[in-house]
C-alpha cells in the first residue's frame, strides 16, 4: 500500500502532521528486539509512517535500529518520512529529569529528535520499577506544573516536536490547559467499541487536542483479564464485518478512525498489518454506529495492571 494513502491530521499550533494510523511496539509479555525490529521494517514495507514507542517498553533500540535499517537499504529516503512517538516514563516524571530522559530515548533510538514526546501517565515513581504491579508505597502523584515546563522546554530545545500527554482524563488536562504556554497537542488514551470515551473525546476536540487510541482492539495487557478477544469475538461487530466483507478488527480500527481520533494499532503479522490500513476508502452506517453506540463498556488496561491497588487511584485519577 502506497503510505500516500494514510491521511493525516494537524496537530499541535506549529502545524505538525501525523499520520492517522500508526503501529505500537509495545509487547505483553515483553518479545526479543530482534522481532521488533523485523516487525517494524514489515509494517515501513507495509505503508506505516508512525510508529509509537516508550522507554517503559524497551522497543526503543530495535526501533532506532529498524528505522537506520531502513535508510540504508532504501526503504525510505530520509527520517523526515517517519512519525516517532515516545514517552516519558513515571521514574523520570520529575522537572530535572525530563531533559535526560528524552536524551535517552533519542540516544536508544539513534535519532536527534523524537516527533511527539508524551508524559505516560499522570503520576510519578519514586525510584526505577523492576517488576509490575508496581508497589504502591513508590507511586505519587506528579507536579504536573514543574513537569510540563520540561516538556515544553524539550519542544523549544528541538528535542521533540510536539508534546502532550498519555491515560490523561479531562480533569488532568483542565489543569495543563490553566497554566501551559504549549498546550498539549495529542492525549493518548485506550479507546475502542469497549471503551467508547465519548465525554473525554468531546473535551479534547473542544480544547483542540488530538485523541490517539491506543488498546483499539482491547489491548494486549488484557490478556490477564481474558479480554484480548473480546472485540474479535464481539457478536455485534462480527454481523457488521460479515455484511460489510471486512474483518472484525477493520470494522473496530474503522470506528475509532470516525470518532475523529488516530490509532495505534498493532501487530506483527503481515497479513494483519496490511488488512489494518484497509479501513479508509468505506464507511460505517449510522444504524452500524447506533449498534456500536450500544456495547457495554468496559476498560481493558485497567491501572491495577500496573500497579498494585490500582483501582483506587484510577478514581482519584
Amino acid at each position: 500500500m502506497d503510505e500516500n494513502r494514510i491521511p493525516e491530521v494537524s496537530i499541535a499550533s506549529c502545524g505538525l502532521t501525523m499520520p492517522v494510523i500508526g503501529t505500537g511496539t509495545a509487547t505483553y509479555p515483553p518479545t526479543d528486539a530482534e522481532t521488533i525490529k523485523s516487525a517494524v521494517l514489515e509494517a515501513i514495507k507495509a505503508g506505516y509512517r508512525h510508529f509509537d514507542t516508550a522507554f517503559v517498553y524497551g522497543s526503543e533500540q530495535p526501533l532506532g535500529e529498524a528505522v537506520a535499517e531502513a535508510l540504508n537499504i532504501g526503504l525510505i529516503k530520509s527520517r523526515d518520512e517517519l512519525f516517532i512517538t515516545s514517552k516519558l516514563w513515571c521514574s523520570f516524571a520529575e522537572k530535572d529529569l525530563v531533559i535526560p530522559a528524552i536524551k535517552k530515548s533519542l540516544q536508544n533510538l539513534q535519532l536527534e529528535y523524537i516527533d511527539l514526546y508524551l508524559i505516560h501517565w499522570p503520576l510519578k515513581f519514586s525510584k526505577e520499577v523492576s517488576r509490575f504491579p508496581v508497589p504502591k508505597e513508590v507511586v505519587f502523584p506528579i507536579d504536573i506544573k514543574s513537569v510540563w515546563n520540561a516538556m515544553e522546554e524539550c519542544q523549544l530545545l528541538g528535542l521533540t516536536k510536539a508534546i502532550g500527554v498519555s491515560n490523561f482524563s479531562s480533569r488532568r488536562l483542565e489543569d495543563i490547559l490553566s497554566f501551559a504556554k504549549i498546550p498539549p497537542a495529542v492525549n493518548q488514551v485506550e479507546m475502542n467499541p469497549f471503551w467508547q470515551q465519548k465525554e473525554l473525546n468531546e473535551f479534547c476536540k473542544a480544547k483542540g487536542i488530538l485523541v490517539s487510541a491506543h488498546s483499539p482492539l482491547g489491548g494486549t495487557t488484557g490478556a490477564k483479564l481474558g479480554d484480548t478477544n473480546r472485540i474479535l469475538e464481539c457478536d455485534v461487530l462480527k454481523e457488521i464485518a460479515t455484511a460489510k466483507g471486512k474483518t472484525t478488527a477493520q470494522i473496530a480500527l474503522r470506528w475509532v478512525y470516525e470518532q475523529g481520533a488516530s490509532v495505534i494499532t498493532k501487530s506483527f503479522n503481515k497479513d494483519r498489518m496490511k488488512q489494518n490500513l484497509h479501513i479508509f476508502d468505506w464507511s460505517l452506517s449510522r444504524e452500524d454506529l447506533d449498534k456500536i453506540s450500544g456495547l457495554p463498556q468496559r476498560k481493558s488496561t485497567p491501572l491495577s495492571l500496573i500497579i498494585e491497588s490500582g483501582e483506587e487511584l484510577e478514581a482519584e485519577l
